[in-house]
């Protein structure tokens, strides 16, 4: 019976040890490291919220629902680490000699809520009930200090969509990199393009360290149902390749270096999640986006009257030069948050292996 309870103990140490652990790993590590709340939690819920959004027709409830998700599984988080530390202390005030084993676990319910409904005078558990009210303590700390974090990026992040997706709307209410540029050259702006290119480059800056610090920030929708972030991504990108292959304009460093950033940022996600891409891609390995739509948009610019290059056939190579860069991951990540579909962002579906949540980064 010793051997059972020292066995318990030690197994229960770990326990609460390893949801601590958790804990402090996702919210205060700032870099995306493997956790088993992740794994245990995120991904079975995020499973049932795809398949109850199935049960509507309507687009608008379908995203609706999506869009649940995110918050939920994040309130979700500190109920798992308060259960694995429960659990955890319980076994050990068993093995510690609180018995039967359901005083133990109010006991532990007890110590961690900080209640006092339950109290013990056993200097070995006392002191046992007296660390596990502080753990509680840190955990409420680190939501209080969670919560602000997250909502604060999700601010950030959306505030530079918002701009972005409605800058680049057209008549109809679409949005696409073609309609930015067109009403960039309706408004005498095209060469003025530069602190959108910065504003740009700090936003994939940021949303890398944030997206994978905290990965369920990537499951956070939009407001607005049209919008998307990884849409907001891809107008902002394919706007700039654009803008660098077809118009007839003096070359914009800004935009190949936020083409540059964006590209990285996007596969430091896809890393994160466990999809593959090349990373040296040849610029004749096939994208999403054929010469047809290509042309589509040449025959758009030339009836707007933007300034177009001479040598359309090059300006398709050098704009398929920059899109082969991001193509895959771009289309990955649209497809993996179920992204409303955006031309030539997230209109464009690709199929994924399943996802390694969450995936241990050196």
């Amino acid at each position: 019976m010793i051997a059972v309870k020292l066995l318990v103990g030690v197994v229960s140490a770990l326990l609460a040890l390893a949801t601590l652990g958790s804990a402090i790993r996702t919210v205060v590590v700032p870099r995306g490291e493997q956790t088993f709340v992740a794994r245990l939690a995120v991904l079975p819920m995020r499973r049932l919220f795809v398949l109850a959004a199935r049960r509507f027709s309507d687009p608008l409830r379908r995203d609706a629902v999506k869009a649940r998700f995110g918050p939920t599984a994040l309130m979700l988080f500190p109920f798992v680490w308060a259960v694995g530390v429960i659990l955890g202390c319980s076994g050990l005030f068993w093995a510690l000699g609180v018995e039967p084993y359901r005083d133990a676990l109010v006991l532990s319910g007890s110590s961690l809520t900080t209640l006092g409904f339950r109290s013990t005078n056993d200097l070995p558990t006392l002191t046992v009930a007296i660390i596990e009210g502080i753990v509680g303590l840190g955990l409420v700390a680190l939501l209080i200090s969670f919560l602000p974090t997250i909502y604060g990026a999700f601010s950030r992040r959306e505030t530079a969509v918002a701009k972005l997706h409605l800058r680049a709307t057209d008549a109809t209410g679409a949005a696409s990199p073609a309609a930015l540029l067109a009403r960039r050259h309706a408004i005498d702006s095209l060469d003025e393009m530069a602190p959108m290119w910065d504003e740009w480059e700090d936003w994939f800056v940021e949303v890398e360290e944030t997206h994978t610090s905290f990965p369920i920030l990537v499951f956070f929708r939009s407001p607005v149902p049209e919008r998307s972030w990884v849409a907001g991504a891809g107008i902002a990108l394919d706007a700039a390749a654009l803008y660098c292959s077809l118009l007839a304009l003096p070359r914009e460093p800004r935009a190949m270096l936020m083409m540059r950033t964006g590209t990285l940022s996007l596969r430091r996600v896809c890393e994160y999640f466990g999809f593959p891409y090349d990373a040296n891609p040849s610029p004749s390995d096939p994208i999403g986006i054929g010469r047809a739509d290509f042309d589509e948009v040449v025959a758009q610019f030339r009836a707007l009257g933007l300034p177009l290059v001479d040598d359309l056939d090059q300006a398709w190579v050098d704009y398929a030069g920059w899109r082969v860069n991001y193509d895959v991951p771009l289309r990955s990540l649209a497809t993996f948050v179920d992204a409303p579909a955006t031309a030539w962002a997230t209109d464009r579906p690709i199929e994924l292996a399943r996802p390694r949540l969450i995936r241990r980064r050196s």
